[in-house]
């Protein structure tokens, strides 16, 4: 738990990110979970991942934005990610952050340039929006029901996560069953205090397997972020026990992490989807994945070692 917070803690730190962006080292062992810098750099990987059975959700890195000219250039970049996802026939989906939109600024503006995407994105690229730090959890659910509530037959173009170390979530769960929403589940990568979130890895992984079994009776198409591998097999079990065919759910798994258990997942016949970041403002995401699970360390390492 030290180590985590450790992490989290530089995680949050600018000048550390300064630092790390102009560092060589730093950028090699960033690569190990983002799949490139630029557009470009993308397309072979994920082509790779499509060809291995797995499909895609890509999502350009940068969160925080408080300044139009930033605000502007991730807008832009995310229609040019579409461009790219239809010219090379990619098997992906999007994934954005409501704060690289805007949100800091006026939540009416990013509610606004996400409106806009979802528009350019129909009717063949599903866009999800991340969950970030608790401080956005409400706000960030709002924006997501005044568009579906706008526009419901966006329901199976748009969707939004939960995280399970919330007390909150499972509330949230039922309302997004009832709206027949799309939903990710994860365990949440963000120090968050006691008063409103569990804790205990053991307390996290409990109330992850309730809401994932909630989910995929009542869900619609849910994705089950995890690389828990008690969760996966209790997720498996769950869905054959319940006569719930494969094509009802997927898994979702990081880019670069457990790549084998990725493999052996689409092998058995499982949807699966990879969550594969690019961008250069990689420092802050590099390092909550390896507060996630500090043993990442010693794989991106080897893999610096190896290169």
């Amino acid at each position: 738990m030290l180590t985590r917070t450790l992490l989290l803690q530089m995680a949050q730190n600018r000048s550390l990110e300064t630092f790390a962006r102009k560092n060589s080292l730093a950028a090699r062992f960033a690569r190990r979970f983002i799949a490139g810098e630029t557009l470009e750099e993308i397309v072979t990987p994920v082509r790779m991942l499509n060809q291995a059975g797995m499909t895609v959700t890509l999502n350009y890195l940068g969160e925080s934005i408080t300044s139009a000219k930033d605000m502007e250039r991730m807008v832009i970049t995310y229609l040019d990610l579409m461009s790219l996802i239809r010219r090379e026939q990619l098997k992906a989906s999007i994934s954005l952050k409501l704060t690289s939109l805007g949100l800091d600024m006026d939540p009416k503006l990013a509610q606004q340039n996400l409106e806009h995407l979802v528009e350019v994105a129909l009717p063949d690229i599903f866009i999800r929006i991340d969950m970030e730090g608790s401080a956005y959890t409400q706000t960030t659910l709002d924006i997501f029901y005044t568009i579906l509530k706008k526009r419901p037959e966006y329901r199976n173009h748009l969707g939004v996560v939960i995280q399970a170390y919330l007390y909150r979530s499972e509330a949230d769960i039922e309302e997004l069953i009832r709206l027949k929403a799309r939903v990710r589940l994860c365990k949440g990568a963000y120090k968050e205090p006691p008063s409103i979130a569990f804790q205990k890895p053991d307390d996290i992984r409990a109330n992850y397997l309730k809401l994932m079994q909630r989910l995929l009776l009542e869900g619609n198409y849910p994705a089950l972020a995890t690389h828990d591998l008690q969760l996966i097999n209790a997720a498996k079990l769950f869905a054959n026990e319940h006569n719930i065919s494969k094509d009802r759910f997927e898994f979702q798994m990081l880019y670069g992490v457990r790549r084998p258990l990725q493999q052996q997942i689409a092998k058995e016949g499982y949807n699966i989807r990879i969550y594969t970041p690019f961008g250069d403002h990689w420092y802050p995401y590099t390092m909550r994945r390896l507060a996630e699970r500090p043993a990442n360390l010693w794989f991106a390492l080897q893999s610096i070692v190896r290169k």
